[in-house]
Formats: C-alpha cells, structure tokens, sequence
C-alpha cells in the first residue's frame, strides 16, 4: 500500500474510534438542550395557565347583562397585571420563607421575570388599537404574534433561537443513525483494503489479515449500534418534553381567556388618565391599592345592579 492509502486508513481508524464518544457527548448535549427549550416554553404556559385562573374567577363573580360599561382593555390590563404582581409576590414570599438558590438562578438564566413583563407589555399594546364590534376579533393571531415575538422567551437563554435549535434537535435520532451506519462503512471500507495485500501463498499472513479484517469489521458495527441506541433514547426523551404540547396549550389558554373578556365587555374604551404597566413597581403595595378600587368598583356596581332590579 502507498503512503496515502496508509495515512487515509489512518484517519479512518482514528474517526470510527471517535464517532461513538462524539456521539455520547451530542447525545447528552441534545438531552440537555430540549430540557431547557421545554423548560422555557413551560415558562410560556405558566403565565397562561395563571391568567386563565384569575379570569376564570373574575367571570365567576359576573352577572350576564346585568352591568354595563365594561370597556375590554381595561378588564384585561387590570388581570393581566393581577396575574404578574401576584405570581411574582407569592413566589417571592415562598422564596423568602424558604430560600431556593435553583429556583433564583433559573429566574435569571431563562429571564422568566422580564419575559412575562415583555408579554403584559405587548399584549396590552395590541389590545387597545383594537376597533370594538359585535364580532370576536381573531385573538389567535394576536396572541402568537405575542408569544412568538418575547425576546426573552423565544432564545433559549436569550441567545438560541428556540425555534430553529427544536426544529435541529427532532432531526437529530435521525442523523445518529445515519452517522452510525456512516462509521460502520467506513470500517467495512478499511478493511476491505487491506484485503488487498493477502496473499494465498502465505496462509499465516492471509489468517493474520481476515482476523484483522473481522476485528475491523465488529469494531465498526459498534458505531451503528451505538447510533441506533441513541436514536432511540432521544427519541422518547423528545417525546416526554415536547415543547409544542405546552406552546399549544399556552396559546389554547390564553386565547380562550381573551374571548372571556371580549364576551362580558361591551366596549374597548383606552382610559386616558391609565398609567401604563410598569413591573419594576412594589406587588405588595400595587396589589393592596387594586383589592380597594376593586372593593369601590364594586360596591358601585351593586348600587347599580339594586337600581335596575327596581
């Protein structure tokens, strides 16, 4: 054999020994990776799921056709800032009362924080350029486009783009079988040169050869076995946090709750002398200053409730 095929056998030696680790070091990278990409969009439907809760306690306390001048902006920016002063203030307290380091770095590893400010923020930017009619404006859209464009929750990290590292990470089995099958004909392929330099007349050096050929060969085999494992271990590891199940149920959630509101609103008035969200504002003290314009609005809505009956 000349020195190029030498040198070529070489480096054929040298990648199929290293396919299998370079494959266990993608596999854990990938597993953690979609952990992370599940964990952030979670992010997403934790907020959803929240702000479905409070307005479906809202809608409890309603009387249909009962009280008017309901205006939908307003309805959703007070629950919508319900949501985030609560939620924070709770969490907070459950942190102080017993404090969790991993629950604060992952606060600010994932910017779950100033994610859920950005959508309170967005959503009430869209919600008050919408014209009132007797129709139910396409929620759906608008509450993608909210989700679709938080900077804090569509990079994982702030940095990866979410959609483009999930889209790599399902096709990702896919390309450790074909890198198993690549490392298993590859060795089929340096072996078989080396067949080449049998010789029948030596039977010594041609037995020296073929057990060469068939270590060759079941060292090689290991490459596939090796990506067909992991093909499967990240394919039920994709399956058991698939973020579109959550992103789905997010977008599902919140969409429904926006109808809520559009439904008991009879306008979409933008109160002028509103002061716009700001999350930097103490929950405690926003949160006791909303239970005593709540207990006001409400006993104003009494009186009218006690005037109409009349």
């Amino acid at each position: 054999m000349n020195s190029n095929t030498v040198q070529m056998n070489q480096w054929i030696a040298w990648f199929i020994y290293v396919l299998p680790w370079a494959m266990a070091v993608t596999f854990v990278a990938a597993a953690a990776l979609r952990w992370f990409v599940h964990y952030t969009v979670r992010r997403h439907e934790w907020f959803a799921r929240e702000f479905e809760k409070r307005v479906n306690s809202f809608m409890e306390t309603q009387v249909p056709g009962k009280v008017k001048d309901a205006s939908f902006y307003v309805l959703s920016k007070k629950l919508l800032e319900k949501t985030f002063y609560e939620v924070f203030e709770l969490r907070d307290r459950r942190l102080r009362r017993n404090p969790d380091k991993l629950m604060r770095t992952s606060d600010r590893v994932f910017l779950i924080k100033p994610g859920c400010a950005w959508l309170v923020k967005d959503i009430l930017k869209q919600l008050k350029f919408l014209k009132w009619t007797d129709d139910t404006p396409k929620m759906l859209n608008i509450t993608k486009s909210t989700f679709g464009h938080n900077p804090c929750f569509n990079r994982l990290f702030g940095i990866l783009p979410i959609n483009s590292l999930n889209d790599m990470l399902s096709i990702l089995p896919g390309l450790f079988v074909v890198a198993g099958i690549l490392g298993t004909f590859l060795g089929i392929r340096g072996g078989l040169t080396a067949l080449g330099s049998m010789s029948l007349e030596d039977l010594e050096a041609t037995r020296r050869v073929m057990d060469a050929f068939l270590g060759e060969i079941a060292f090689a085999m290991t490459s596939s076995i090796v990506g067909i494992t992991f093909s499967l271990l990240l394919h039920v590891w994709n399956t058991s946090f698939n973020p579109e199940r959550s992103f789905h149920s997010m977008i599902d959630r919140f969409e429904s709750s926006l109808d809520l509101l559009w439904y008991r609103s009879d306008n979409n008035e933008y109160p002028t002398n509103d002061g716009e969200f700001d999350e930097n504002r103490e929950p405690a003290e926003v949160l006791a200053s909303e239970s005593v314009k709540m207990a006001i609005t409400k006993s104003g809505m009494q009186d009218k409730v006690e005037k109409i009956g009349a």
